[in-house]
């Protein structure tokens, strides 16, 4: 587990100053300022979230348990539906507007993960 998550965090927080920095080039003529600070709020929450699991992936040495496991599941699972469907929001302008209604699931998904945290340290 302890290697796995620590991979996965490691690409995804190279993969938000990939996204941040096509944002603020490649997109800057394509977006307009409200949509690129759409995609600018998914790429930091994926930053901090990948940070965390970070965090979380070296405090499962000293405190091994399943809640620490889940903390590193919700902020992936986080990142995924919060981020995603915001570079998605911004990205495709309305074409895809329903997916809206996900981004809050994957901020309930890092609060919950942020709580297992707590839980799992607190064991």
């Amino acid at each position: 587990m302890n290697k796995l998550f620590l991979k996965i965090s490691i690409i995804m927080a190279a993969l938000s100053v990939i996204l941040g920095a096509f944002g603020a080039h490649a997109l800057k003529d394509f977006l307009d300022e409200r949509h690129l600070q759409i995609f600018e709020t998914g790429v930091k929450y994926q930053f901090y979230h990948s940070l965390g699991m970070i965090i979380a992936t070296i405090l499962y040495k000293e405190f091994s348990n399943s809640s620490i496991l889940w903390c590193c599941r919700l902020f992936l699972i986080g990142v995924i539906l919060f981020s995603g469907s915001l570079f998605t929001l911004a990205c495709f302008n309305g074409l895809y507007s329903w997916i809206g209604i996900v981004t809050p699931f994957g901020g309930l998904s890092f609060i919950l993960g942020w709580m297992m945290l707590l839980k799992g340290v607190s064991r």
